[in-house]
């Protein structure tokens, strides 16, 4: 059952695409408050002792949501910590679990605060500044069915080509075509799978969307290289837009309106890569018609997937941001030299970059009415994203293209995935990975990942292979790093050999993967899950936050501790411990429900297969076309049987019956 109440009036963010019955009411369900002085609006709970609150998308801390506060204002911010409130993504929809069963979606593109027990340990409280939202009250008998109701309500999630789930390697700091070749020959003259490399903001001249650098003279040619060695590029696109004479997108953007304005109707400044830019107001149709025919330019070159980047949209400093600290430096200059002037002055170069007077000094046109950006400031990164979508729907209408995202709001997941965003070389940020998989499946992103091995700081030998052994399981799975740090592309660590395997076994288990991922996309469905998702009766189960089950066969527990030798794995029933060794064969032992301990080495994949269940599992690969479905074993209980469902990955024909068989 859903429900939807309207307050105010509210941004039409198109997150939504079933109409849905006006409710009156909310009790015994909360309490809502919109005080008579002000415009605000807070929705407020008494939570049990033992309830659980699902839900986020992206968002920190555990898949357990309760005992902190969350703010939906999509963040970058590459360093966070515990304590970080908002990240890339904002998604506002929340499952309490416990002596009832509701949901809570809150249709609000501006900041959103989630209280969930940390003023008070018993109360969830919702807030924003301005009473304008749709508020959808789903209720249901758990929180996996509400998920499902939830999932039909937004749409179907983004597939990708089936190219797109083999496994990628990029690097801030690829300059030149040698740096792409010399990746390439890395990866294949180890016998390291690979299907992908990523072209970051050096491809381009001077940072500069839809242009290509000096360095590659002959791109088509470039590109084709890449294809006759089954690698594909992948490059970025900036939200900011240089500006720059000459330079065809600034004019065009500034000849018919297409940028964001300042409130005196100047287009308005940030700097980002390029330097000074403007932003592109993904909010007209018309804008996003135009930029979106933009990405024909690479297509028409062979390029068949984009990243989508920069598009919170991040804002390094705008013109009127110097010119106030530069006033502030002048008042600083004479006073006393005191820790507190120091440390004042540090704060505000700290703020000088997404600070919050910036958000708020420019203006978007929606259907000629002007709107402060920090009103719909979450959506910006979808609007982007969906100008993508749109037009390359229209460039090639047969063809799926990848598509992802680093900022994204509810509805985004209908047009392309996502990339956690820019992390660090912790092992926190690995056991973060893993707990934010179930909370995104839930707000529609199936087509999910992280930067493996981490962006930021220097990752280390035994920290890569650990999340690439969770990467194995992601939709997407890319190795990336940021310049300046250490070189973390596989074929550069001692033992190749056991990078080689890690991989292959993702090559192995494609077939299974992509046809689990596709059941879920079609039956608006969870790829990951929370254990107590499957097992909603289990208690132990509620509380596992380190392990996932992965489609309707699997559960997986990665290692994500330094120098461990294996980890506590909680069994709801009976499962089938599988671990793939490096030598190409698979260890089998059926374990009983319970508390175990398992050895994990270094160079070994483990995963769990439930009771009575079976998966097919293919021969080495080095890329997706390699792999051979026709030649598979069946892994797991006897007796047992599993509906592949396999397409050809490249289409937009999905057809669950047409495309299914039974193996086994």
């Amino acid at each position: 059952m859903i429900k939807k109440y309207t307050f105010g009036t509210p941004f039409p963010t198109e997150s939504v695409v079933v109409p849905v019955e006006a409710g009156e009411g909310m009790q015994p369900y909360g309490r809502i408050s919109l005080p008579e002085e002000g415009s605000g609006f807070t929705f407020s709970y008494v939570m049990d002792a033992d309830d659980i609150v699902y839900g986020l998308g992206e968002a920190n801390r555990g898949i357990n949501k309760r005992g902190f506060i969350y703010t939906s204002f999509c963040s970058d911010d590459p360093n966070h910590l515990e304590e970080t409130v908002s990240l890339y993504g904002a998604h506002n929809f929340i499952i309490v679990s416990g002596k009832a069963a509701f949901g809570i979606y809150i249709d609000y593109p501006a900041a959103l605060t989630f209280d969930i027990g940390y003023t008070r340990a018993d109360e969830l409280v919702i807030s924003c500044e301005h009473a304008d939202l749709d508020f959808y009250f789903i209720e249901g008998e758990n929180a996996y069915q509400i998920t499902r109701q939830f999932r039909k309500l937004i749409g179907r999630s983004y597939i990708p080509p089936k190219f797109a789930f083999g496994f990628g390697q990029s690097r801030w700091g690829y300059k030149t075509a040698k740096d792409f070749f010399d990746v390439a020959d890395g990866y294949r003259s180890n016998h390291i799978p690979i299907d992908m490399i990523y072209m970051d903001i050096d491809y381009m001249e001077d940072y500069k969307d839809f242009t290509i650098s000096e360095e590659f003279p002959d791109f088509p040619a470039f590109v084709q290289e890449m294809k006759q060695k089954d690698i594909r590029l992948i490059p970025i696109i900036d939200a900011g837009v240089k500006i720059e004479e000459n330079y065809d997108v600034y004019e065009e953007g500034v000849a018919h309106n297409y940028f964001c304005k300042r409130e005196d109707g100047s287009d308005f400044v940030g700097a980002v890569w390029p330097g000074e830019t403007h932003f592109p107001d993904f909010f007209q149709p018309e804008v996003r018609a135009w930029f979106g025919a933009k990405y024909q330019w690479l297509t028409e070159q062979g390029i068949e997937g984009f990243w989508n980047d920069m598009n919170e949209p991040a804002i390094f400093y705008t013109p009127e941001g110097i010119k106030k600290i530069k006033e502030q430096v002048r008042e600083f200059l004479p006073k006393p030299e005191t820790k507190d002037g120091v440390w004042e002055m540090q704060g505000r170069f700290m703020n000088l970059a997404n600070s919050a007077e910036d958000y708020a000094s420019f203006f978007h046109n929606v259907q000629g009415e002007m709107v402060r950006h920090d009103r719909i400031h979450n959506l910006y990164g979808f609007q982007m994203t969906r100008a993508a979508g749109e037009a390359l729907q229209k460039i090639s209408p047969k063809k799926r293209c990848l598509l992802f995202s680093r900022s994204s709001y509810i509805g985004m997941h209908r047009y392309g995935g996502i990339w956690t965003g820019d992390n660090k070389s912790w092992w926190s940020h690995l056991l973060l990975n893993l707990k934010m998989l179930p909370s995104l499946n839930m707000c529609g992103f199936l087509y999910v990942g992280a930067d493996l091995g981490g962006f930021g700081a220097n990752t280390t030998r035994e920290l890569l292979l650990r999340w690439l052994a969770l990467g194995v399981f992601t939709p997407l799975m890319r190795n990336h790093a940021a310049i300046g740090t250490r070189e973390q592309e596989c074929y550069r660590f001692e033992h190749v050999e056991d990078f080689r395997h890690i991989i292959g076994v993702r090559y192995r288990l494609l077939p299974y993967l992509y046809s689990e991922y596709m059941k879920a996309a079609l039956n608006d469905d969870m790829y990951f899950k929370p254990l107590a998702f499957e097992y909603p009766e289990d208690a132990m189960a509620a509380n596992v936050e380190d392990q996932l089950m992965l489609g309707g066969e699997l559960m997986i527990a990665p290692v994500y501790t330094q120098n461990a030798k294996g980890r506590y794995v909680y069994l709801p029933e009976e499962m089938m411990y599988v671990r793939f060794l490096p030598d190409g064969t698979l260890s089998r032992e059926i374990m009983p429900k319970g508390h175990h301990y398992i050895s994990v080495p270094l160079n070994v994949v483990p995963l769990f297969i439930r009771y009575g269940k079976c998966i097919p599992v293919a021969g080495m690969a080095e890329c997706v076309a390699e792999v051979d479905s026709a030649h598979m074993e069946l892994v797991g209980y006897e007796k047992s049987s599993y509906v592949l469902y396999e397409d050809d990955g490249y289409t937009r024909n999905y057809d669950l019956e047409k495309h299914s068989r039974t193996l086994g």
